[in-house]
């Protein structure tokens, strides 16, 4: 069983009651262990009397834990004197001692003396005193890997007193999750292995299915502002709270057998898609979890790193929904692994859904055009029949743009595109004209749905105002939460909205964009882009899982 561990920091005596409320939450929320950091409260006054409060009142095992300086603590003091209060805590007769301690490998290994210490304060082989705590021996690199990752693990596993390895850096990409797998399957006694940051999120949720002893979560949030935001700091990068490991990713479900799916984008912290598809793997009884994935915006990021995902058989990755900057790299990948792209998703030039068949083998799809007719459509309130003729602008020239104008004009609409780039949108026009009428030719003028039916141009940007459009459709990420326009409106002042027109958006995060905002206030009506999401969500649930 890994253990799910609240990590809590008390720095002052005050802070106890709170902190052994925010315990009994956690434990609530299903945590089974709480680590207490009392980095700087060890160096308080009665410092001893305030920890054995904690370790006796914990209301599950712990761990104690005074970080030093050099590996992110708050423990400026004598490595002597720090040795010394942990001994006292863990022998002193009659007193309820931590499950665990942590101790740094590197302060263990600079003094013989600090190593004699140490050894006496916890259960070994060699022990000669009655002694029930146990040693977490640790390493932490904040910068990235570190160079002695190996040596560390290995002076770990040999040394008696360890009964938990644990190692801990900031992950540098996803990529190093799988070499911190890869070190789970190489323990030769109970482990830990982390990757701190948004990028290591998979190795704390995952821990499960690879055999790790524990992972930490932070507390959550309460009601006192300040003690909020501690908590949702957590007390290192990446850390997640209780519920979210709990309810989202469905920690006490995930064993060796769980597939892992991912969402996949630039940036990714907003996205919806762990929510929506977590929850209906649960409802469908599927044992499955979808992860963020942060792959920076270059195909060569992309390229490496979802084939790294792929080869690592262990982890069983099945699939992702691939968002802003990928789409497009998306299909390139695939195509360039001899896999197959869904023909609307060739005819685009974008896919937004990764998937492995019943067979294993890799697919892409675009499931972002049907989504994006059918969210339109609605909001218009006309079948798909009657979009034929209608005047749609389209925002944008990526992934989302790309499909969004293809699928509209299958229907007949005479789409325009916008873009402040307006090269790169008579670029886009031509591809998918182009596009068009290959798949027209190879169909012998029948088939393939009415790819092309309608048609495809690029506007130039002063002609927005001019009137004609039905709707607009924003296909950029001005407005999304977290992207680097989140207050932007990606139309004009001076284009006219009224009740005849409707504006749909795909950002979804926030459902209420500027732009929406804008657009309701003159009278039009609104599509937000939770709409969108969710019908293109339904089809890429039924792609994976298909077997």
């Amino acid at each position: 069983m890994t253990h799910l561990c609240v990590s809590i920091s008390v720095e002052a005596p005050d802070e106890i009651h709170v902190a052994l409320a925010d315990a009994r939450r956690a434990v609530e929320h299903g945590a089974d262990m709480v680590e207490w950091r009392v980095d700087a409260l060890a160096e308080c006054e009665d410092a001893l009397r305030h920890v054995r409060t904690l370790v006796r009142e914990s209301p599950v095992p712990c761990i104690v834990t005074i970080r030093g300086a050099r590996e992110g603590g708050e423990w400026r003091g004598d490595e002597t004197d720090r040795v010394s209060f942990l001994e006292a805590l863990c022998t002193a007769s009659g007193e309820v001692a931590p499950t665990y301690i942590d101790f740094e490998l590197a302060d263990m290994q600079r003094s013989a003396n600090v190593r004699q210490k140490l050894e006496l304060c916890v259960e070994h082989p060699g022990q000669v005193r009655t002694v029930g705590t146990r040693l977490i021996l640790s390493a932490h690199d904040f910068e990235g890997r570190p160079a002695a990752l190996l040596r560390q693990w290995t002076a770990m596993a040999e040394a008696d007193a360890c009964a938990v390895a644990k190692v801990a850096w900031r992950a540098r990409s996803v990529r190093d999750n799988i070499e911190a797998f890869e070190l789970l399957a190489t323990r030769v006694k109970p482990a830990v292995v982390l990757c701190m940051g948004e990028s290591g999120l998979m190795s704390r949720v995952l821990a499960p299915k690879f055999g790790a002893f524990l992972t930490f979560a932070h507390a959550g949030s309460d009601s006192d502002a300040q003690r909020a935001a501690a908590n949702a700091a957590g007390t290192a990068p990446g850390q997640v709270s209780v519920q979210d490991m709990v309810n989202l990713y469905g920690f006490r479900s995930i064993d060796s057998a769980t597939r892992v799916f991912g969402v996949i984008g630039w940036p990714v912290s907003h996205s919806r898609s762990p929510h929506v598809h977590n929850e209906w793997f649960r409802e469908a009884g599927r044992n499955a979890v979808l992860l963020p994935m942060p792959i920076p915006p270059e195909y060569e990021h992309f390229k490496a790193t979802v084939a790294e995902l792929l080869a690592f058989a262990p982890l069983d990755f099945r699939g992702a929904c691939v968002t802003i900057p990928h789409k497009e790299h998306l299909v390139r990948f695939v195509k360039e692994q001899g896999g197959r792209v869904e023909a609307l998703a060739a005819r685009i030039g974008a896919a937004n859904t990764l998937y492995l068949n019943a067979a294993g083998a890799l697919q892409c799809a675009n499931t972002d055009a049907p989504a994006a007719v059918d969210a339109l459509t609605h909001g218009m309130g006309i079948e798909r029949a009657a979009l034929s003729g209608k005047r749609i602008a389209v925002l944008g020239a990526g992934g989302v743009a790309r499909a969004v104008a293809v699928g509209l004009a299958d229907e007949g609409a005479q789409v325009v595109v916008f873009n402040r780039n307006e090269d790169r949108a008579r670029r886009m026009c031509a591809q998918l004209q182009e596009a068009a009428a290959q798949a027209r030719n190879a169909a012998g003028g029948l088939g393939n749905g009415d790819a092309g039916a309608g048609s495809i141009i690029a506007g130039r940007t002063a002609e927005l105002g001019s009137g004609g459009f039905h709707a607009f459709v924003n296909c950029t990420p001005v407005g999304m939460r977290g992207g680097s326009d989140p207050q932007g409106n990606p139309l004009a002042g001076d284009v006219h909205l009224d009740d005849s027109v409707t504006v749909m958006d795909t950002v979804y995060a926030p459902l209420e964009t500027p732009l929406l905002i804008h657009a309701r206030s003159c009278g039009a009506r609104t599509v937000d882009g939770w709409v969108m999401f969710t019908k293109q969500a339904e089809r890429q649930f039924r792609l994976w899982h298909t077997d």
